[in-house]
């Protein structure tokens, strides 16, 4: 079984302004790792993608973040982190980690979740 655990969010609640980092680490019968990324879930809203990080570090951001967000990963690990600097309101959302992970070498990798964290930017 692969697990994702997310951590991070301090009770979630930051100010407009300030700056909270993200991690999620996967664990199991792990024998690759492929795409990890982070999404986002507000009230209301449909999930969306908020950064992408492929297996050779590769980046890609939503636009609402480009610039405040930095995605990164630590192989050793098995863990990928979401670095959030300048947060505003609109950044309130339940956080969730993704990635594509393989736990076989015979096998392709398939997509696991981690269980959301929430993030609250409010004064």
């Amino acid at each position: 079984q692969v697990q994702l655990v997310e951590s991070g969010g301090r009770g979630g609640l930051v100010q407009p302004g300030g700056s909270l980092k993200l991690s999620c680490a996967a664990s199991g019968r792990i024998v690759r790792i492929g795409t990890m990324s982070w999404y986002r879930q507000a009230p209301g809203k449909q999930r969306e993608s908020v950064a992408t990080i492929t297996s050779s570090g590769v980046t890609n951001y939503t636009d609402s973040v480009q610039g405040r967000f930095t995605i990164s990963r630590d192989s050793a690990k098995n863990t990928v982190y979401l670095q959030m600097n300048s947060l505003k309101p609109e950044d309130t959302a339940v956080y969730y980690c993704n990635a594509a992970i393989a736990s076989s070498h015979f096998r392709p990798t398939s997509i696991y979740w981690g269980q959301g964290t929430q993030v609250t930017v409010s004064s």
